[in-house]
C-alpha cells in the first residue's frame, strides 16, 4: 500500500471519545501503515459495517485490521498500537477495529489522524513517519472505555419494516467480542438467531411483530456470556435509527 500524506492530521490530535484505558496484557509486535482519508479519519465503508460511526468512531482514531478481523467478531475491539522508531512517542495511540485491510505484512492499517497520534508532537518528525509509509509496531488489546455513551443498536440502513432486520451493536465496552445475537420469539417463547451477515451486522429475515428483545452473546478471555438489555427496540422501529441499551459493559 502507498501511503498519501495529508498534512492536515500531523499536530494537534487529541482523542475525544471514547478514552481508552490501558491493560495489563503484554505486547505483541507486528507492523502497521495508514490509507489515505480526504479528512484524515476513518472511512464510512468499512467492513464492519459501521457506517458513518466507523468514521468518527473514537474521534477518527480507528483501523482496518486483517487477522485480528476475524470474520467479524474483531469489530470494535480496541487495541494500543505504538510503533518503534525515533519519531515515536512511548505510548503510541488507541484505535477501535472498525474495518478489514491487508497490507505489507501488517495487522494494522490505521486513519491518518491515528497514524501521525503514534509520532512525537512534532511536524518534521510526524512527516518522517508517513514517509516510512510502513512501520514495525508493538500492540496489545485494551478495554474500551465509553464513559459518555451508553450500548446502541443501530437498525441498518438496509432493514425494510417489518419484514426484514439487519442491526448493529454500537460502543461495547470492556474487551468483549460479540460472537451471537438472538432475538426472543414471543409466539415460539425462545430465542431465535440472528444470521452474522457481514462485520458486526446481524439480520434476521423473520423479525417478530412489536417490539424486538435482543440479547448478545460477549466472549473474553475467561469464557462467554449472555448480555440482555432492558430496552427493546419499539414495535415500529425503522431503518437508521438508534436505540439506546441503557447499560453499559465494563
Amino acid at each position: 500500500m502507498k501511503p498519501r500524506m495529508s498534512y492536515g492530521c500531523l499536530l494537534g490530535v487529541l482523542v475525544l471519545l471514547p478514552a481508552l484505558c490501558h491493560s495489563e496484557n503484554s505486547f505483541t509486535p507486528s507492523r502497521a501503515t495508514y490509507y489515505g482519508s480526504p479528512d484524515c479519519y476513518g472511512t464510512p465503508t468499512g467492513a464492519c459495517g459501521y457506517g458513518e460511526d466507523g468514521r468518527i468512531m473514537n474521534d477518527g482514531y480507528v483501523t482496518g485490521v486483517s487477522r485480528l478481523y476475524r470474520n467479524g467478531s474483531g469489530c470494535g475491539a480496541c487495541y494500543q498500537v505504538r510503533c518503534k522508531e525515533s519519531q515515536c512517542t512511548g505510548d503510541g495511540v488507541y484505535v477501535v477495529a472498525t474495518d478489514y485491510g491487508e497490507g505489507d505484512r501488517t495487522d494494522f492499517i490505521l486513519s491518518p489522524r491515528a497514524y501521525a497520534k503514534m509520532a512525537q508532537p512534532d511536524e518534521y518528525q510526524t512527516k518522517q513517519l508517513f514517509a516510512y509509509g510502513v512501520v514495525d509496531v508493538e500492540f496489545r488489546r485494551v478495554p474500551c472505555r465509553y464513559s459518555h455513551y451508553n450500548i446502541k443498536f443501530k437498525v441498518n440502513e438496509n432493514s425494510k419494516y417489518p419484514h426484514y432486520l439487519a442491526i448493529v451493536i454500537l460502543y461495547v465496552g470492556g474487551a468483549y467480542d460479540i460472537t451471537a445475537v438472538e432475538y426472543w420469539q414471543e409466539d415460539y417463547q425462545q430465542w431465535k438467531p440472528m444470521r452474522r451477515a457481514y462485520g458486526a451486522v446481524f439480520d434476521t429475515q423473520s423479525p417478530p411483530r412489536g417490539e424486538v428483545r435482543l440479547r448478545f452473546q460477549v466472549g473474553w478471555s475467561n469464557g462467554v456470556t449472555w448480555v440482555e438489555p432492558n430496552h427493546a427496540l419499539p414495535g415500529n422501529w425503522e431503518a437508521g435509527a438508534y436505540y439506546d441499551s441503557q447499560m453499559q459493559l465494563d
